[in-house]
């Protein structure tokens, strides 16, 4: 460094010491003047934000100064009890018998705290508010022990912190187990894991008939979505990556047959400009624009058609935005109503979720450009404006139409109701076949005339956006609107270019360029030597789905078994070449490390036991409360200091997996529940062990920390 260069940064050390020095001596102004810890202190008000929804008359009159009020007050904490039923009304049981009647009376920071309360609309008291902030909650200590079980029970997949607004599209989606369900923008995933729990609604089916597939267009999203997903452990779920508003059209096979596969349910909570959550997202008080919603209305539309495209007749999509603005909710909904032309309709769900409050959607509306310039109709738009505004963002002028379109029945919910953020929902039904679905039949026996160019759909797709669905159209049976397309059984993959059973990632190279490259998708053959061992020393019964077995490689040994639903192993086979899957499917086996000396090299997984479970009919261990207790407070413990009943039970056993089961007392605190231990060697076992407690933590399969167990016991039923 030169002379001169080391002369400036001299200098420039010093002028910072100064500043820092001044700083220190200003503190008490600077605080004054609303900075806080460094940073300026945002200011909670947006002028053209006011205006633009005040002159839309969105919130009821007299109403103004309580919303937006609400919207400068913090967001409360709000969690779900998360899980399938047997265990979620264990966790309830505990929350609201332990840790909610410990904040009884607690007062931080000179606040008293609010005892948690159930949402009244939702059912079974699984989802709870407080005006808690995540603040607080992080920082105060005589809330650590209740923050550290939201922590622990939320990484277990027990309870998801998510927002209440949030919680209403699936519900209002109305899923069934026999449903086959596309979420088309679904990361981070707390809307998927409620789909995931509807699925699972009867625990003693472990292989439901319908299934969730769950895209989002951003890869890295993607991984955060099989995250949250793989918390549940189901084997009916899908995470792709794809772009919604193009997102490919898959086919199944029906009795040597392929069909075009169409979703019962169709869940649409589509990217937009967030003013809903303001109380959360304090920087788009800054960043507001009218120009957001204009912006995004185009997407919007596109992926609502694509869904309503692919929804079965007599299916429920719900659209959802967690926007308060009429161009980004009412006129999406009022565009794809009006190009349907009766195929879809909104459904009255007014009376679905009680206790609900929301108000009816807007019938009438104006378009405002960034610089507040209004518009009421399109006519009125001159000419450089109309790249920027497009006729479906108005209302339709035909009263008529606008009446039929019954745009009352979207809900808005507003910030002051309810204490909540900003949202809007609106559920569709279909009722027919889209019109631009529909072709003329062809005359049979006829030499097929060359096809017409197919104009493009209401939608706009974007630019750059392939769909092979004219590929696939244009091989269906002649005649059939969209929900009787069939295809002939027909082999359309090149021959010998794909092995049976492998599913590979999508061969094209603008795929590639996004994202990690995912491992193929292997169905393990019926006649694989790696299968018996496994179903001998299990003693699986002869019911269960071997065909469903997959592993992600085609070479070498495989080091984990996955496993998928018939419905979806179907999907997988007919569709690698058109969707790019990043996860599917829950573990079952894992491989040991020293297990080639037993009788087994496969252990079973943890967090695959409930769907293995109904199909074992060996190396099953009941025990007690006491055994479980010994297991989670001695580290490392042999068999012999287990109860005289289960040491009878496991004593002749050859070396390898087991799984422990709990039958407590119907009169005792915990409900029931499977817990597996499966270490590589039969003692000791401590190293393996997932079960539930009172805490109901669930623990997998790694090393356990047995002075956190300690604590947990001690706190939930006292010193050992």
């Amino acid at each position: 460094m030169g002379r001169r260069s080391w002369g400036r940064r001299l200098q420039q050390q010093q002028q910072q010491q100064q500043q820092r020095a001044g700083s220190a001596e200003d503190g008490g102004k600077r605080n004054g003047a609303g900075w806080e810890g460094g940073y300026p202190e945002i200011v909670k008000e947006n002028k053209l934000f006011e205006h633009y929804y005040q002159e839309l008359k969105i919130v009821p009159e007299g109403e103004w100064d309580q919303f937006m009020g609400a919207l400068r007050e913090p967001l409360p904490a709000t969690l779900r009890i998360t899980g399938y039923k047997s265990h979620a009304k264990e966790i309830l049981h505990c929350l609201k018998n332990k840790y909610f009647k410990e904040l009884e009376d607690l007062e931080v920071d000179g606040q008293k705290v609010e005892v948690p309360q159930p949402l009244s609309w939702y059912p079974e008291e699984l989802a709870w508010h407080t005006n808690l902030s995540r603040k607080i909650l992080r920082k105060s200590p005589q809330l650590e022990k209740f923050h550290q079980f939201l922590v622990s029970e939320t990484e277990s997949g027990n309870i998801s912190r998510q927002e209440a607004v949030s919680m209403i599209p699936p519900l209002l989606l109305n899923a069934h187990p026999h449903h086959k369900i596309l979420d088309m923008c679904a990361a981070p995933g707390s809307k998927t894991t409620q789909l995931i729990e509807m699925l699972h609604a009867d625990m003693n089916v472990p292989f439901p008939e319908g299934f969730v597939i769950a895209n989002d267009v951003d890869n890295r999203r993607c991984y955060l979505l099989v995250h949250q997903a793989k918390r549940l452990g189901s084997p009916c779920i899908m995470v792709v990556n794809h772009d919604a508003s193009c997102i490919p059209r898959l086919q199944v096979d029906v009795n040597g047959r392929k069909e075009i596969l169409f979703y019962d349910r169709i869940l649409c909570d589509v990217p937009c400009s967030g003013d809903g959550t303001m109380r959360k997202n304090v920087d788009v008080w800054k960043k507001w624009s009218a120009l957001n919603s204009l912006q995004l209305h185009g997407l919007q539309l596109r992926i609502a058609t694509r869904g309503a495209e692919q929804l079965v007749e007599g299916g429920r999509m719900v659209y959802s935005t967690c926007s308060l603005n009429p161009i980004e909710d009412e006129a999406v909904i009022a565009s794809l109503l009006e190009k349907s032309e009766g195929a879809l309709e909104l459904a009255d769900v007014s009376s679905e979720l009680p206790g609900l409050k929301w108000v009816p959607g807007l019938s009438q509306w104006k378009v405002m450009t960034k610089d507040g310039q209004w518009f009421t109709s399109w006519d009125d738009v001159p000419h450089n404006r109309h790249t920027q505004i497009r006729p479906t963002m108005f209302p339709p002028k035909d009263p008529e139409k606008l009446q039929a379109m019954h745009l009352e029945r979207c809900l808005r919910i507003l910030p002051h109701h309810q204490n909540t953020g900003g949202f809007f929902v609106a559920v569709l039904v279909k009722k027919a076949s889209m019109l631009w679905n529909k072709r003329p039949p062809k005359l049979q026996g006829e030499l097929a005339e060359p096809r017409a160019p197919v104009p493009p759909s209401p939608a706009e797709p974007m630019a750059g956006c392939t769909s092979d669905t004219s590929e696939l159209e244009s091989k269906l049976a002649p005649g059939i609107s969209d929900t009787g397309a069939v295809e002939r059984a027909e082999n359309m993959d090149s021959s010998g270019s794909k092995r049976d059973g492998v599913c590979g990632p999508p061969p094209s190279k603008k795929m590639k360029l996004f994202g990690f490259k995912e491992d193929p998708f292997v169905f393990i053959p019926e006649d694989d030597p790696l299968f018996p061992p496994i179903q001998k020393f299990y003693a699986l019964d002869p019911s269960f789905p071997k065909t469903n077995l997959l592993t992600r490689t085609t070479e070498g040994k495989k080091r984990q078994l996955y496993m998928v639903s018939k419905e979806l192993r179907n999907v997988l086979l007919n569709n690698s070449e058109r969707m790019k899957v990043i996860n599917t499917g829950i573990k079952v086996w894992c491989r040991n490390n020293s297990g080639e000396e037993f009788d087994c090299a496969f252990r079973l997984a943890q967090e695959g036991i409930y769907t293995l479970y109904p199909f074992i009919n060996s190396r099953i261990i009941t025990v007690s409360i006491e055994d479980v207790q010994v297991l989670l407070t001695q580290e490392n413990p042999f068999f012999r200091k287990l109860s005289s009943e289960a040491y009878s039970q496991v004593k002749d056993m050859a070396k390898g997996s087991v799984v422990l089961k709990y039958e407590p007392d119907p009169t005792y605190y915990l409900n029931p529940c499977l817990v597996l231990a499966p270490p590589a060697s039969l003692m000791p076992v401590a190293s393996g062990l997932g079960t539930r407690v009172y805490l109901t933590r669930t623990l997998g399969a790694q090393k356990l920390d047995q002075s956190l167990l300690r604590k947990e016991l001690n706190s939930a039923c006292g010193p050992q």
